[in-house]
């Protein structure tokens, strides 16, 4: 008697979009992983208390480009020439290395994959540099604040979960 698959498996080695999503979205936060805890940037309570603290109004790029634009005009615009890390059809992500700081240019071909990248990424908090479609994160989050001035965008500080690294009044 032959047997029967179960219901909703088949031997088809393709992802659902939805399980590429997924997939995409868990590498670039293991990718980022390493940036953000890093860079324990020891911001005030205020801070660490907001969940998501962006600055009041974003800054116009001095080049007058608007993204969503590709890695490696953003890494023009910041005087970087990128690694591309990951070459994905809901992310690219590109590798700045320069003598002040390491960075991370992130572009998303929709607004919803940058939403859902920034969703994985709060759980391990730190500051990003968020603009249309596009995200940078860097070792150096005093850094953001000039990249700012380049590219626009604003600065968003994510929470993150766990202890926090100050002792608790208790």
């Amino acid at each position: 008697m032959p047997q029967q698959q179960p219901h909703g498996r088949s031997n088809s080695r393709t992802l659902s979009p939805a399980r590429r999503l997924r997939a995409a979205a868990l590498v670039a936060s293991l990718a980022v992983l390493p940036l953000a805890t890093a860079c324990s940037s020891g911001e005030d309570d205020k801070a660490a208390n907001s969940s998501k603290a962006a600055a009041s109004v974003p800054a116009a790029p001095a080049a007058g480009v608007v993204a969503p634009a590709k890695v490696e005009v953003i890494a023009n615009l910041t005087g970087c020439k990128p690694k591309i890390r990951i070459e994905a059809d809901e992310l690219r992500q590109g590798l700045c290395h320069t003598k002040k700081v390491d960075y991370l240019i992130t572009t998303f071909p929709e607004e919803k994959y940058k939403q859902t990248w920034l969703d994985s990424a709060a759980i391990y908090g730190g500051k990003y540099l968020v603009g249309s479609r596009w995200i940078v994160s860097a070792k150096e989050p005093e850094m953001l604040e000039q990249f700012r001035d380049k590219l626009g965008g604003t600065v968003q500080q994510l929470r993150g979960i766990g202890p926090s690294a100050a002792p608790s009044p208790s």
